[in-house]
């Protein structure tokens, strides 16, 4: 028998009982839509992560206490003004130096509400974090070192707490203390899910002192050039190190930053894959239960053809792409699902969804692999049948 007559034949079995070939598909429709749509989300929150991190800037050294690693426990930073100094003379410009202490915020205008993601910061965020200001200016370094209470707030804020005025010279009460507008940010993404426009800056100073605290949270260095960034992250770990002996530091790029995050990312995705992968299983049962109950109707017909010279592999050919016919189908439909429901994820709803064509072909090759593991041995059973037998099969 040729492979097309037997294709031909694996399809007209299918098509005699419609209504049991589609629901045994529909447990390899839903799998494989499954493990196409987690994998598109996955890779669409490693897009998100690594665009955030791009827009950050680039030649970015981030200072951090603790160790930045998979499990590990945050750390108190002991981080100071003092450090930033020290770390701005060893880099040679303390213009590319820039620390921050954050806190969530509620900032008022009148009845007026917005949440804020409040930073205190020196006057070098504009040029390490390649910010800019839509309108007004950046606070000084005078302004951070007389404490000055000025604010430049980030675009959703000055819409909400201003809306059609220009909040320039306008006091917003932040925290209980009162605030002057020097500045609104321009519009830009999200970093790391957090939306970088809800953001308002002030002197850190003044951040210091509306916290309660000396610290800072952590120290950001902007590099020359790439070629830079090692010799540059050598430096800020002995200035650090030298400081702090009793704690330890971490002086990350934006690449170690991505690494980190991108292989919690590829564990996460792998294991909903996974998850996905048990309905896959379960339809995989579900063929291999029909195309038993599929050998048993037709132990005559298998006689029959076995009687009149068809060979042991043209039965087992013709039974095994039954199987994978059905799981190839089911498998088609579950991609084109997957990939429009992945579309309509990423373009309807906050979820990031990215259908990857890798995740595409694994779906496939998949629901082939399936339909020729659990269609193995019902073939085999139909194959090794004895023509005497099968005919006189009641």
């Amino acid at each position: 028998m040729r492979f097309a007559e037997a294709l031909r034949l694996a399809w007209e079995a299918l098509r005699a009982n419609r209504l049991r070939s589609g629901l045994t598909m529909l447990g390899v429709v839903i799998g494989v839509t499954s493990v196409v749509l987690l994998v598109a989300i996955g890779s669409g929150a490693r897009n998100e992560v690594t665009s955030g991190i791009e827009s950050l800037g680039s030649n970015i050294l981030f200072v951090a206490p603790g160790d930045f690693s998979i499990g590990s426990a945050p750390s108190l930073s002991r981080l100071t003004l003092e450090d930033v100094r020290r770390i701005g003379d060893a880099v040679g410009d303390p213009d590319r130096v820039a620390a921050t202490v954050a806190s969530g915020e509620l900032a008022r205008v009148g009845p007026r509400r917005a949440q804020v993601n409040l930073n205190g910061t020196n006057e070098t965020i504009p040029l390490v974090f390649d910010r800019t200001v839509a309108r007004g200016t950046f606070f000084s370094a005078a302004d951070v070192t007389v404490r000055r209470r000025v604010v430049v707030l980030g675009a959703d804020p000055a819409d909400l707490l201003f809306p059609g005025r220009d909040p320039l010279g306008k006091f917003v009460t932040i925290g209980g203390v009162r605030f002057r507008v020097v500045g609104v940010l321009s519009r830009v993404g999200t970093t790391l899910g957090v939306d970088r426009n809800t953001e308002a800056f002030v002197p850190v100073t003044a951040a210091q002192r509306l916290f309660g605290v000396s610290r800072v949270d952590g120290i950001a260095v902007k590099a020359i050039s790439p070629g830079d960034i090692p010799e540059e992250q050598r430096i800020i770990r002995e200035v650090v190190t030298r400081s702090h002996p009793e704690q330890d530091f971490q002086v990350l790029t934006q690449g170690d930053i991505l690494g980190v995050i991108g292989r919690v990312l590829s564990i996460l995705t792998i294991v909903l894959a996974s998850i996905a992968g048990i309905s896959l299983l379960v339809g995989g049962v579900g063929v291999m239960n029909i195309m038993l109950v599929s050998v048993s109707e037709r132990t005559r017909e298998i006689g029959l053809r076995k009687a009149v010279g068809a060979r042991t592999r043209d039965v087992l050919r013709q039974f095994l792409l039954e199987a994978v016919a059905l799981t190839v189908s089911g498998g088609v439909i579950g991609i084109l699902l997957g990939i429009a429901i992945g579309v309509v994820v990423g373009r309807l709803s906050p979820v990031p969804a990215a259908v990857t064509g890798w995740s595409v072909a694994l779906a496939f090759g998949v629901s082939v692999a399936v339909g020729v593991f659990f269609g193995v041995y019902p073939a085999r059973k139909a194959a090794r049948m004895q023509p005497i037998a099968a005919l006189r099969y009641e």
